[in-house]
C-alpha cells in the first residue's frame, strides 16, 4: 500500500462547563483568553460543619464522574445522574443550569470566595435549587458557584511578552524566555477583566494552570500498551483535555491513526511543543493561523484512576505511568502527560521563518481575543524545546 502523507489534527474538543463532571465533546468551540467558550466557569463546593468550603475535583470526589452535562442549545448545560429516573424525594432527574446566570440573581445569592491551586477569585452562589439537586445526590451539602467575570491570576507559565512577537519558526527557547517563563505572573502582568464582546478576559476561570490543556492520542496508545497482557483500552476522558491531537492521513477524514504514512506524531512528541499553529496555511480563508503557547507540563494524581462507570478510583494507570513518565524536574514524583497552553497574538501564515519571509507573511500586532477552532482542523508544531518545561507553580 502506498505511503499517504500524514498530518497532526485536531481530532477532539472537550469542554467542562461545570468542573470535575464528564466532559462535552464538541466537534467545535472557541478559544478565548481565559479557554474555550463556556469551559470551567462553574464549580461544585462541600459546605463543612465549620462554615468553610472545600473544592469538589474528581481526584478527591471521584463520585461526580457520575454527573453528565450536555448543552441544550437554548443557553443551558443540563446536568444529568447516572442511571437515574424519576425520584420524588431527589426532585426532577434533570438540572438546566443557565449558562449565564443573571447578575441581579448572583447577586441576591451572594458570592464565595475560592482558592484553586493557589490562585484565588470570588465566585457567586448560583441558587438554592441547584445546591439541593447536587446535595441530594451527593449525599453531602454542596453548593454550586459562578466565577462570571472574575478571573483567577496565572502563577507561573504564562507565556513570557517577548514570546509573543518571536518568530514562529525558532526552534526551542532563549536563556531570557526560558528563565522568564518561570517568573510569577504578577511580576509581567495584572489579573484583569473583560466583557464577551472582547472575546474574553486576563486570567483563569476555574481550570486549573492554564487556560486549556492538551493531549494527543499517540501517548494515549503508549499508556494503553502498558495495560497488557489484556490491552484494556484506556478512555481519553480520564485526562480531561480540551484539545486532542492526532496523526491522520491527510486525505481522511478519519479521526483514527493510520499506518500506512510516514510518522509525524511519535507517543510522547508533545512533551517538546513550545508552541502551535491551528488551521490550514494553504486555505485563504484561515491565513491568520491561531497560535496556542505551550508552556508547562501537566503533571497528573490519582484523578486519572477513576472509573467513570463507577464512580470509584481503581489503582491501574497512575502506576504504569510512574515507571518513566516522571520527566518534570519540578514535579518529579508525578507523571507527565499532556501540555497547558495559552492563546497568543494571531499569526500570519505561519510554519517556518524561512516559508514566512518568502511569502511576505509577519505577526500580527494584535492580540487575539477569541479564535474557532474545530475537528479536523490542522496543527503544526512552530517551535520546539530543547529540554523539557520544569514545574515552577509557587505551592
Amino acid at each position: 500500500m502506498p505511503e499517504r502523507d500524514m498530518k497532526i489534527k485536531i481530532t477532539e474538543l472537550y469542554i467542562y462547563p461545570i468542573k470535575s463532571l464528564r466532559p462535552i465533546s464538541v466537534r467545535s468551540a472557541q478559544l478565548r483568553r481565559e479557554g474555550l467558550r463556556h469551559d470551567r466557569r462553574f464549580m461544585l463546593l462541600r459546605a463543612e460543619a465549620d462554615g468553610r468550603y472545600t473544592n469538589i475535583q474528581v481526584s478527591r470526589f471521584p463520585e461526580c464522574a457520575l454527573f453528565a452535562q450536555a448543552l441544550d442549545g437554548c443557553g443551558h448545560v443540563v446536568v444529568t445522574y447516572q442511571g437515574e429516573e424519576e425520584n420524588e424525594e431527589k426532585g426532577a432527574p434533570r438540572l438546566r443550569v443557565p449558562l449565564d446566570p443573571a447578575a441581579e440573581d448572583l447577586q441576591r445569592n451572594g458570592a464565595v470566595d475560592v482558592l484553586l491551586f493557589g490562585s484565588a477569585a470570588r465566585a457567586f452562589r448560583v441558587g438554592d435549587e441547584c445546591d439541593a439537586w447536587f446535595s441530594a445526590r451527593l449525599g453531602y451539602r454542596a453548593v454550586l458557584v459562578y466565577i462570571g467575570d472574575n478571573r483567577r491570576p496565572v502563577l507561573a507559565h504564562a507565556p513570557p511578552s517577548s514570546s509573543l512577537s518571536s518568530s514562529s519558526g525558532s526552534k526551542g527557547l532563549s536563556l531570557f524566555s526560558y528563565a522568564a517563563s518561570f517568573l510569577p505572573s504578577y511580576l509581567y502582568q495584572q489579573q484583569g477583566r473583560g466583557t464577551q464582546e472582547d472575546g474574553g478576559e486576563e486570567g483563569l476561570a476555574f481550570n486549573e494552570a492554564a487556560p486549556f490543556l492538551l493531549t494527543s492520542r499517540a501517548s494515549l496508545r503508549d499508556v494503553e500498551g502498558r495495560m497488557m497482557p489484556n490491552g484494556e483500552a484506556v478512555d481519553m476522558i480520564k485526562f480531561r483535555p480540551n484539545i486532542v491531537v492526532d496523526q491522520i492521513p491527510s486525505s481522511s477524514s478519519s479521526s483514527s491513526s493510520s499506518s500506512d504514512g510516514i510518522e509525524v506524531l511519535g507517543a510522547w512528541d508533545e512533551d517538546f511543543w513550545g508552541e502551535i499553529a491551528i488551521g490550514d496555511p494553504a486555505a485563504a480563508a484561515q491565513r491568520h493561523r491561531h497560535r496556542l503557547a505551550l508552556t508547562a507540563n501537566c503533571a497528573r494524581c490519582v484523578s486519572i484512576d477513576i472509573d467513570y462507570a463507577t464512580g470509584r478510583r481503581t489503582d491501574v494507570v497512575l502506576k504504569r505511568l510512574m515507571r518513566d513518565r516522571r520527566v518534570d524536574a519540578g514535579s518529579k514524583w508525578s507523571p507527565i502527560f499532556g501540555r497547558y497552553a495559552f492563546l497568543l497574538p494571531s499569526s500570519a501564515g505561519g510554519g517556518s521563518s524561512s516559508s514566512n519571509e518568502e511569502q511576505g507573511d509577519t505577526l500580527s500586532t494584535t492580540a487575539a481575543a477569541a479564535a474557532d477552532v474545530a475537528v479536523g482542523d490542522e496543527v503544526e508544531v512552530t517551535k520546539r524545546l530543547s529540554e523539557r518545561d520544569v514545574w515552577a507553580w509557587p505551592t
